[in-house]
């Protein structure tokens, strides 16, 4: 019986070893990634901003259309975001057939157009801190955001 029990020890020791050999040097994934890595660097961000504001068009009569003379027969509505932080930002909205990213400088307002009656994937990094909502947006809406 304790050479049965020695044995099934031993087989249990040397899988549990060969388990954690890596054979071949195949890359090791870490599993369980720091959260901390995943948030993009200011650089990046401040980088990424610069680019989009070179070619972003922001629809401003759209909107002040929309916000004016808002029409229940239209079938898009405006969204505004204000960012009241000391640092700029892009916001990413992503909904059903529709993806926008909007530079928003530092203490100003972005906006855009948006399909009525949808769910809308919001995301951003502002002063270092992860910005994520899912709104269901079917008239005029507005956001602010500071740190």
């Amino acid at each position: 019986m304790k050479n049965k029990l020695a044995l099934s020890c031993g087989i249990l020791a040397l899988s549990l070893v060969s388990c954690s050999v890596n054979y071949n040097n195949y890359p090791v994934r870490n599993r369980f990634p720091n959260t901390t890595n995943n948030t993009p660097s200011t650089a990046n961000i401040e980088r990424e901003y610069s680019e989009l504001v070179k070619t972003y068009k922001p629809d401003t009569t759209e909107v002040l259309n929309s916000l004016l003379n808002g029409s229940s027969d239209d079938n898009r509505t405006s969204f505004t975001v204000e960012n009241k932080s000391p640092c700029n930002m892009v916001l990413t909205i992503s909904g059903n057939n529709f993806y926008k990213k909007i530079p928003i400088a530092a203490g100003k307002m972005g906006y855009t157009m948006l399909p009525k009656n949808q769910n809308y994937r919001l995301s951003g990094v502002l002063c270092r801190s992860v910005y994520q909502s899912t709104k269901f947006i079917s008239d005029s809406y507005t956001i602010s955001l500071s740190n």
